[in-house]
């Protein structure tokens, strides 16, 4: 006589499990499995956890070998040797740099308007298909829009943008958008303090640019409009002009917390005739005016920036002026731009400062550019390549240098938004017939309508 052994009834969408009316064993087996089901979800405590890499945050001076668990969005442990057991998803970043996501705070992102030559328009680059891939996950755009059209910019872009996108809000009501910018009738300082004020939360400084004329007029007008709003100001010094020295724009004009970039462009007053940095660049420090990189297209020369290095002016925030011309010329990313600063001998925890917490500090957003527990779980994954390569400046010159910064993974909210090398994939040989991967909890990679394939 063959016998079988009793089987677990099965749940049906006609006859759903019901563990009452189930034989003895039968309910016991499924109470045991729940709780085993139970059991493992309990000690799972996170999303996602990056295990095995070098954390970098400069803010909690913490520069060693740590994991970084990530739950709800936030940074729930930076730790050694987290146990992989408790997240549903690890993440293997061994000889990889964690650190908080970038923060790019002089960028033109104000797309899509259609005007011709204008950063409020065809200069501007939409933001997420150059932020993620080169570990960015905040930037603050510069004074592409002003008061009046604001309201436009963060309808057409900062509303819809995956990117975290701040402003500055440009002191011509118009913004960026041409021949305006050199309209003093355009400049309305107590429009400008009242829009800044009424977008507290986006709107992170004023700034002034592109001026040609000889009056201080834009940076005094600015200057109000940032003393009505209680937030910083950024200048482009535009045309320079002995009416107005660049000396007494740092020295005397603005406040400490304000922001001067483009510190090394060639019209720059920077070194003596022997190559010495001239003092009142470090007398401008000592009052508190911030100095920018702010590459841009036209706005970095190595015979600039390199000598300054050596003599001890380094950048206080490292910027690309992301627009359409740099990025494919001398600038291209934030990444190429930090790799041009540590092939000129600034140290690589260095970097990090003034790409995540410095700018962070800068802006007055300081829930941003560091991983502490609660902070939201903004992290980019870094490789620093070593071999030959060139960097170029804005006038086309080259330096050679032998490292070179990559973005592995970047993260944004906590779920993954850029993945280079698919190191939080599954081999497809595998998988079998395999649909969507990842779960949403995690990934942002992939789109919505793609999971809901069967």
């Amino acid at each position: 006589m063959v016998t079988t052994a009793p089987r677990l009834a099965r749940a049906s969408p006609s006859r759903p499990f019901n563990a009452a009316r189930a034989p003895y064993n039968d309910r016991m087996k499924f109470l045991s499995l729940l709780f085993l089901a139970t059991a493992m979800l309990a000690q799972t405590s996170y999303d996602l956890l990056l295990k095995g890499g070098h954390v970098i945050d400069g803010k909690n001076q913490i520069s060693s070998a740590m994991d970084v668990a990530i739950a709800g969005g936030r940074v729930a442990a930076v730790a050694v040797d987290i146990p992989a057991a408790k997240a549903a998803k690890v993440v293997d970043v061994s000889g990889l740099y964690v650190t908080p996501g970038l923060i790019d705070m002089h960028v033109h992102v104000y797309a899509g308007t259609g005007q011709r030559g204008a950063y409020c328009g065809d200069n501007s680059v939409y933001p997420d298909g150059f932020t993620f891939r080169s570990g960015v996950t905040t930037v603050a755009d510069a004074g592409s829009s002003g008061w009046r059209n604001f309201p436009d910019f963060k309808d057409r872009v900062i509303d819809r943008a995956k990117t975290r996108v701040l402003a500055f809000l440009n002191i011509v009501a118009s913004g960026m958008a041409g021949k305006v910018e050199q309209d003093l009738n355009e400049m309305d300082a107590k429009a400008a303090g009242e829009m800044a004020a009424r977008y507290k939360d986006t709107i992170v400084g004023i700034k002034t640019a592109h001026y040609a004329g000889p009056e201080w007029t834009p940076v005094e007008r600015a200057v109000e409009a940032g003393a009505l709003a209680n937030i910083p100001v950024m200048v482009d010094f535009g045309t320079f002009r002995p009416e107005r020295p660049f000396q007494e724009l740092v020295l005397k004009k603005l406040r400490p917390g304000d922001i001067y970039t483009h510190t090394y462009l060639g019209w720059v007053p920077m070194l003596d005739d022997d190559g010495k940095i001239l003092p009142y660049l470090f007398e401008a420090r000592r009052r508190g005016v911030i100095f920018d990189v702010g590459h841009g297209g036209g706005s970095f020369l190595f015979r600039q920036a390199v000598p300054a290095m050596r003599q001890g002016f380094g950048p206080d925030s490292i910027s690309t002026d992301l627009h359409i011309s740099g990025m494919n010329a001398g600038m291209k990313d934030m990444l190429n731009v930090m790799s041009k600063f540590l092939n000129m001998g600034m140290p690589l925890d260095e970097v990090i400062l003034r790409s995540t917490w410095t700018p962070a500090h800068e802006i007055r957003h300081e829930e941003l550019g560091h991983l502490s527990v609660g902070a939201v779980a903004d992290i980019a994954v870094l490789r620093v390549a070593e071999g030959r390569f060139g960097f170029v400046d804005t006038y086309g010159a080259r330096m050679q240098g032998t490292r070179k910064l990559e973005c592995e993974l970047t993260i944004r909210n906590g779920r993954v938004v850029w993945d280079l090398n698919g190191i939080t994939r599954q081999d497809w040989q595998g998988l079998g017939k395999y649909l969507a991967q990842g779960d949403a909890s995690w990934d942002a990679t992939l789109a919505g309508e793609v999971r809901k394939r069967k």
